[in-house]
């Protein structure tokens, strides 16, 4: 029982652990919980991942792309990356630039990485495709939840 509890702790401990390794462009994630040892980036990036050495990822043996491009192929999402610049108008991954769909009768669709800040200065920064309110019902604020339907939002266009 106690060898039991053990390895539990010691389990519980690793799902904490995140590891980061940049190369001054981009930083690797590394969440060792997620891993299930697939081996798609030891198989394309020998030179970056190493697991029989410490630390086991080199960033710099690589261009950005090759590891974005690896990274990306990672069934999981063990491996994560991100840009070390500013958004700037450009995804994070630096592959598109934002573009802004207005719903006729609804929502802005937004595609690619962008900040909301509040008045606070409190940050989401988002990488996906994201709806926003545009008629100001939605109780999800600044997403859009359909309230728009309810209330028979119309653009005023």
């Amino acid at each position: 029982m106690l060898v039991s509890l053990q390895r539990n702790l010691i389990i519980k401990k690793m799902e904490k652990i995140t590891k980061k390794y940049t190369n001054g462009e981009v930083t690797i994630i590394w969440k060792p919980d997620l891993c299930i040892h697939a081996a798609i980036c030891f198989r394309q990036l020998p030179d970056v991942f190493k697991p029989g050495e410490r630390p086991w990822i080199d960033p710099n043996a690589a261009t950005t792309e090759e590891l974005i491009n690896t990274i990306k192929k990672c069934p999981t999402k063990a491996l994560q990356y991100e840009m070390n610049e500013k958004l700037d108008g450009k995804s994070a991954d630096n592959e598109s630039p934002i573009i802004i769909t207005v719903m006729n009768d609804g929502p802005f669709i937004i595609e690619g990485a962008y900040k909301i800040q509040d008045e606070k200065g409190n940050e989401i920064i988002l990488k996906d495709n994201n709806s926003l309110c545009r008629c100001g019902a939605s109780k999800t604020q600044p997403f859009c939840d359909g309230a728009h339907e309810d209330i028979k939002f119309k653009d005023n266009s």
